[in-house]
């Protein structure tokens, strides 16, 4: 009887034991890791593998340090530019805006990013994506609407850019279900120039109906769940 209670015992202690380890990765898991922190239960759980999640947000931090080195090789012999690089202005918009290295080498890297997280996430998310969808949000109502690729070239294409006043194009849209006007989380690829800056969402302007906010604010109002940012020299991050 005595050996039988020692083995129970030892059976309690052991599942204790691998309680607590659960307990303190998922404590240390939740620190480290926003991320995995903000996906929700259900996609967690058709996830294949236990350390899809960890898996995922390593591979999207991947994505943006490559994209950064490509980016630079290409441009910059592989040398980071520096600030007075990135402050040149480099060409005009078609309105007669000036460009900078800094927007021209974004633009050039969020390209690299996003081809390359479209093939991370579907390996490993579960659940549908939407890549640089780009939504109408009406913040009375509390509702958003998705603008097709082809309405939106369409606007673009016919100089009609006032309609696209007060929309939103977040990068990466990782929804839970089938409900693509909800985010599980939303993300943005942000390459600082130089990279000594911290990245940071972009702020509205005056012209903004969204004037005095952020993009990440208005993310979590238009879409819900957490938006966060991806950086080369910070993976993902919420600000």
């Amino acid at each position: 009887m005595g050996f039988v209670d020692s083995e129970t015992a030892g059976k309690a202690r052991h599942a204790t034991y691998v309680a607590e380890q659960s307990s303190a990765q998922a404590a240390t898991r939740a620190i480290v890791s926003p991320l995995v922190r903000a996906i929700p239960p259900a996609v967690l759980a058709l996830m294949q593998q236990d350390h899809d999640a960890d898996e995922l947000e390593k591979q999207l931090a991947a994505c943006a340090v490559q994209a950064e080195q490509l980016g630079n090789a290409r441009y910059f012999q592989g040398r980071p530019p520096t600030r007075q690089e990135c402050a040149e202005v480099v060409e005009h918009d078609r309105c007669g805006n000036p460009v900078t290295r800094a927007m021209f080498l974004g633009k050039q890297k969020h390209v690299l990013a996003l081809a390359c997280a479209e093939q991370v996430l579907k390996k490993l998310w579960p659940a549908p994506v939407s890549i640089e969808q780009r939504y109408r949000y009406y913040p009375n109502a509390r509702m958003v609407e998705s603008i097709s690729p082809e309405k939106e070239a369409k606007l673009i294409a016919e100089g009609c850019t006032e309609e696209l006043r007060g929309t939103i194009k977040p990068d990466l849209v990782l929804h839970a279900d089938r409900n693509l006007m909800k985010a599980a989380v939303t993300l943005d690829f942000k390459f600082p120039c130089p990279d000594t800056n911290l990245p940071k969402w972009t702020p509205y302007g005056p012209s903004s109906p969204y004037f005095g906010k952020d993009q990440g604010e208005i993310y979590k109002a238009a879409l819900g769940g957490p938006a966060m940012l991806i950086s080369p020299g910070f993976g993902v991050r919420a600000p």
